[in-house]
C-alpha cells in the first residue's frame, strides 16, 4: 500500500467510523465462503505474534487465504499442512536480479518448490505497485516472464499463477466506471504485462481503497457511499452503483477492456474496505469477488503517516479484535 502523502492525513473520527464498519462487515463474508477471501499478513512491527500464532488464528477465523510481501521462512514452516493458500510477492528492489533467468529459477526452487506442496502457493505477485516513474518498470515484464518460466519448468503452473499487483492510481480516468482507461504513462509498462498475463490465463492482481479515493475528493464521494450504506447512486451512463468499491473495481474492468483483455480477471490483493462478494459488481454481475484484506495486525513500525500502522483487524498485542475495544473474537468467517 503506497498513497500520496495528501491521502494520509485522517480524522479521527472519520478513522473510527471506518475501523467500525470493518467489524461490521466481517461476519458477511461468511456469504461468500472463506474460499474467496483472504488477509494480508505483514510484518512491519515488533510487537507481532509469532508465526505459529498467527497461522492459528487464520484458522480459527476460518480464513483460507494469506498474503505475505516477502518469502519468509518461518512463515513458510507454520504455513506446512494448513491447508491455507498463499499469495507471496517478490519485493520491487529484486525485480532487476529477476530479469536473468537462472536467478529466476534459483527463486522459485528456493522459495517455491523447496516447500511445496506442504505450503499451497496460488499466487505470485512479481512487484507491488510498481509506478510509471519507478525505474522498475523496465524489469518488471521479464521478471514475470521468468517467474513464470521457471513455475512452468517445475510444472506447477496449473498451481500456480503468476502476475504482478497494481493500485488505482495507473487509470487515467476512473469515473464513470466504464470510462476507466490507463494513463498515457502507465500504458507503455503495463500494456505488454497485461498482455502476457492473458496469454497465460492469470489474474490481474489490484490493490482497491475506496477509503483512499474518498479522502482525496470528499467534496464529490458521499461517505455514505464509500461506507457500504447508501442506496447508491446512477452514473452519467446510467448504471446503477451501491458502493464505491464496486465502482472502482470496475473502472479497472473497463481499463482491461480497453487494454483488449475484457475476459481477465481480477484478484482483490488489498483492501482496507471489503466488499461483501455477494453480487459481484455491474461488470461481473452475480459472481464474489476475490479479495484480501488489508491486513491482519495493526503493524506499528510501518513506515509513512501514522494511519498507515492502524489497518488491522486484530491487536497484535493480545490477539482480539483490535476493532472492538479489545473484545474477544466472537465471529467465525466461514
Amino acid at each position: 500500500m503506497d498513497f500520496p502523502t495528501q491521502a494520509r492525513t485522517v480524522p479521527k473520527t472519520l478513522m473510527a467510523s471506518i475501523l467500525l464498519l470493518l467489524v461490521l462487515l466481517m461476519p458477511a463474508l461468511q456469504i461468500t465462503g472463506a474460499q474467496s477471501v483472504g488477509v494480508c499478513y505483514g510484518r512491519n512491527g515488533n510487537n507481532l505474534p509469532s508465526e505459529t500464532e498467527v497461522v492459528d488464528l487464520y484458522k480459527s477465523n476460518g480464513i483460507g487465504r494469506m498474503r505475505i510481501y516477502e518469502p519468509h521462512e518461518p512463515t513458510y514452516q507454520a504455513l506446512k499442512g494448513s491447508n491455507i493458500e498463499l499469495t507471496v510477492t517478490i519485493p520491487n528492489n529484486k525485480l532487476q536480479g529477476l530479469t536473468d533467468a537462472a536467478a529466476a529459477t534459483d527463486w522459485v526452487q528456493e522459495n517455491v518448490q523447496a516447500y511445496w506442496p506442504d505450503v499451497k502457493f496460488k499466487y505470485i505477485a512479481v512487484g507491488n505497485e510498481v509506478q510509471p516513474t519507478d525505474p522498475e518498470t523496465q524489469y518488471l515484464l521479464p521478471a514475470i516472464q521468468n517467474i513464470h518460466g521457471a513455475i512452468v519448468a517445475a510444472n506447477l503452473q496449473g498451481q500456480i499463477k503468476v502476475s504482478t499487483a497494481i493500485d488505482a492510481t495507473l487509470l487515467g480516468n476512473s469515473f464513470p466506471p466504464s470510462a476507466g482507461k490507463y494513463s498515457d504513462a502507465a500504458k507503455s509498462f503495463i500494456t505488454p504485462v497485461i498482455n502476457f498475463l492473458a496469454s497465460n490465463g492469470a489474474p490481474l492482481l489490484v490493490n482497491v481503497y475506496p477509503y483512499f479515493s474518498y479522502i482525496n475528493n470528499p467534496a464529490q464521494i458521499d461517505l455514505a457511499y464509500a461506507l457500504f450504506t447508501s442506496d447508491g447512486i446512477t452514473t452519467p451512463d446510467g448504471v446503477k452503483y451501491q458502493n464505491l468499491f464496486d465502482a472502482l473495481l470496475d473502472a479497472q474492468y473497463s481499463a482491461l477492456e480497453k487494454a483488449n483483455a475484457s475476459n481477465m480477471e481480477i484478484v482483490v490483493s488489498e483492501s482496507g474496505w471489503p466488499s461483501e462478494g455477494t453480487s459481484g459488481t455491474p461488470k461481473r454481475p452475480g459472481k464474489a469477488i476475490e479479495t484480501y484484506l488489508f491486513a491482519m495486525f495493526d503493524e506499528n513500525t510501518k513506515g509513512g503517516d501514522e494511519v498507515e500502522k492502524h489497518f488491522g483487524i486484530f491487536s497484535p498485542k493480545i490477539l482480539s479484535c483490535a476493532r472492538c475495544m479489545d473484545a474477544p473474537i466472537i465471529w467465525a468467517m466461514g
